[in-house]
């Protein structure tokens, strides 16, 4: 890389990562790391406010695809989508906390890597299908589980679909990560094609589902001290 690139502009980085673990609001974090950004890469007002305003446009849809979907999970689960999982993965004997994960993790990954980044989510898949078969398959193995306990696995559900999403949709070729790093080096002199910088992605995608993997196994041999250890502190 040409020793005249400044690092400076990612100042806005180092703003999102601070911001988000002091937990301020996250649309004044992204406008405040947007604002550093363009001021260290000395653009003129005028111009950085434009970016922020051509960002708002694009997206002023998403509130609709966060909230149209929530009115028909809410009258499945009222049905009883919620109950009818935990009784299925009840009825698998092998079933564990952790092999589900593992099993989901793969197929979160799987299909954000071929662009199907919508295969999946918080609202539509983790909280009424994934967290609930969680909890019965390790119910089915140990019992009645703590809050504490029921909670973490909520939490690695969660990880576990953040986790697959993340380093599956770097894979793809036409994600706009890849876009904007192959933009970013060519404008710094480096030519690169956006399918080379995506195949580079699958080794830290393994990685990614190696390492996560082993901890969700490790879930299974801990769950035991956990559930024990909750129940001692809940023990008059």
């Amino acid at each position: 890389m040409p020793a005249t690139v400044s690092l400076s502009p990612l100042i806005g980085v180092a703003v999102v990562i601070v911001g988000f673990v002091l937990r301020f609001n996250p649309i004044l974090v992204v406008t405040v790391a947007g604002l550093a950004t363009g001021l260290a890469a000395k653009l003129p007002p005028d111009l950085i406010l434009a970016k922020l305003g051509t960002g708002f446009v694009k997206t002023r849809n998403l509130p609709l695809t966060l909230l149209l979907p929530l009115p028909v999970i809410g009258l499945l689960e009222r049905h009883g989508l919620r109950e009818r999982a935990q009784a299925w993965i009840a009825g698998i004997r092998s079933a564990t906390a952790g092999r589900l994960l593992i099993v989901y993790l793969f197929i979160r990954e799987s299909a954000a890597a071929m662009g199907l980044t919508l295969v999946g989510g918080h609202a539509p898949m983790v909280r009424p299908l994934v967290a609930p078969m969680t909890e019965a398959a390790a119910e089915q193995t140990h019992g009645p589980l703590p809050p504490a306990v029921r909670d973490r696995l909520k939490a690695l559900a969660a990880a576990t679909d953040n986790v697959g999403l993340f380093f599956g949709e770097d894979i793809f070729v036409a994600f706009g990560s890849i876009v904007l790093m192959q933009t970013f080096l060519a404008e710094n002199g480096i030519v690169t094609d956006p399918l080379h910088i995506a195949l580079w992605g699958i080794p830290t995608a393994i990685a990614a589902f190696v390492i996560h993997a082993a901890r969700l196994l490790r879930l299974d041999r801990q769950l035991p001290a956990l559930i024990a250890r909750e129940g001692d502190k809940a023990a008059p």
